[in-house]
């Protein structure tokens, strides 16, 4: 393995509750050969972003805490040979243009304590997500763009007073999309216990060759595009997958269908049928499962912005993986940010007094049409004026879907000590109707909802019946 230089122990931390133990720079156990990696048309306009944020937690491990950092840092430092460019940093040329430099300068990695903190007080069933959580991650507020002068990754393994772990990264949102956090994220897992990680593709074959260059009016470089200091509740809820099917089969129902409640068994069969039946009679009209629970969230939430006159336009905004949308398709390992954001608009008193169909229709044509001919054009209006993504809810009527049920974050993340136990974040990149999409823990079909909200809306969105009643503990 590499060096590793060590400092001495830290004594102070951010919060009386969680001390840092230790800092380290993990380098990666073998030179890179990678050559530097120029930042893309879907990369740049993340440079405003914070660094990604996201953790797990897991059961008290069996076997000691000496040789699980021991295990940790040496499957971390494999982990950077395999995709290097997380050890390196930004580097700007001359003519403008931002590159990944693979010269392995390291990543941080924490060892921390919090004797007094337990999954039971950091995993409340039926409550706000403890603002404690955030003291679990490093590189807190960090901008994309400041990969130009610090590291971009950061790991912090916290030991909780019940035995349990909470290990927290930190990434540029400049260098991953969540496609390739997690697999980044999976790849150390898998080394930890003698697994073949899979390979990830660094060509830049997503429209690699632009020759657009973003522009910063300070050597800083950009600031946030949404106030880091407005005050929201944030809550995780559940949506079983009976829950999800039932969400489906409505969405997607013809007008005639009876009214169906949320009760597995005979009726979630007919429910079954009848989009097997729409499926195999209307190619390609059907809608998914997640945008109809997309359409719930985006009805209860305009409905709890009471504020809101119906003549107001509001906009439900969906990141998509462009991956397999463009033509030529890039790999589904293609490694960077390969994504875009699809708003869907409609006004107020539509999206609250229209039914499920009509919304989820919506979404659902917003994500059908954003093929290739849809993705180039959004690149093209990027490259005639190139900005940073102004990522926040300027007006109080948007809500902004981001990460995917769909990525792995308890399959392929067994350390060697059993699968997490949740997923959670930081406070970067939260705003009022910021919402991010984790799988389940079941892995049977049932998602978990993060949502930021402002206290008012929170407030009343608990006391919609209609949402409520699809949620489970």
């Amino acid at each position: 393995m590499a060096p590793e230089m060590t400092s001495s122990p830290i004594d102070s931390s951010s919060s009386p509750l969680v001390t840092i133990l230790s800092k380290r720079t993990i380098l990666p156990d073998s030179p890179s050969a990678m050559p530097d990696l120029k930042l893309s048309v879907s990369d740049l306009p993340m440079l405003s972003c914070h660094y990604i944020q996201k953790g797990l937690f897991f059961p008290k491990p069996n076997i000691p805490m000496s040789s699980l950092v021991s295990l940790l840092v040496s499957s971390l430092s494999r982990a950077l040979t395999i995709i290097p460019a997380f050890a390196g940093r930004f580097t700007t040329y001359p003519n403008g243009r931002i590159f990944i430099s693979c010269n392995d300068a390291g990543v941080d990695f924490y060892h921390a304590t919090a004797p007094h903190l337990s999954l039971a007080s950091l995993l409340p069933p039926s409550s706000d997500v403890p603002k404690l959580i955030n003291n679990l991650f490093p590189m807190d507020r960090t901008i994309s763009y400041q990969g130009h002068f610090c590291p971009l990754a950061a790991f912090q393994l916290t030991e909780l007073g019940d035995g349990a772990i909470f290990i927290g990264c930190a990434v540029s949102h400049a260098l991953v999309d969540g496609t390739s956090f997690w697999h980044f994220f999976n790849t150390w897992a898998e080394l930890c216990h003698g697994g073949s990680p899979k390979l990830p593709d660094f060509r830049r074959n997503y429209f690699g060759n632009s020759k657009a260059v973003l522009r910063f009016a300070s050597s800083a470089g950009p600031e946030v595009t949404f106030p880091v200091d407005a005050l929201v509740r944030e809550r995780i809820f559940h949506f079983s997958a009976d829950a999800v099917r039932l969400l489906k089969s409505k969405a997607n129902r013809c007008q005639n269908s009876p009214k169906l409640s949320l009760i597995p068994g005979q009726e979630a069969e007919i429910c079954g049928k009848q989009i097997h039946d729409l499926r195999t009679n209307t190619k390609g009209s059907e809608i998914s499962s997640f945008q109809s629970l997309c359409a719930l969230i985006w009805q209860a939430v305009t409905r709890a912005r009471k504020w809101l006159p119906s003549d107001y336009m509001t906009t439900f905004r969906m990141a998509v993986n462009c991956r397999h949308r463009i033509e030529p398709r890039v790999s589904p390992m293609y490694f960077g940010n390969a994504i875009q954001s699809t708003p869907t608009r409609a006004k107020v008193e539509e999206v609250t007094s229209k039914d499920l169909r009509w919304v989820a229709g919506l979404l659902h044509a917003s994500v059908l049409a954003h093929g290739d001919v849809a993705i180039r054009q959004v690149i093209a209006d990027w490259e005639a004026a190139p900005k940073c993504f102004p990522l926040g809810n300027p007006d109080g009527t948007v809500i902004n879907m981001g990460s995917s049920n769909r990525f792995p974050m308890y399959e392929g993340n067994d350390f060697g000590w059993g699968r997490p136990l949740a997923v959670r974040s930081g406070k970067a990149n939260k705003f009022d109707g910021k919402m991010s999409a984790f799988p389940g823990r079941e892995g049977d079909g049932s998602v978990d909802i993060e949502m930021c909200l402002a206290p008012e809306t929170m407030a009343a969105l608990l006391l919609d019946e209609e949402f409520m009643g699809f949620i489970s503990d």
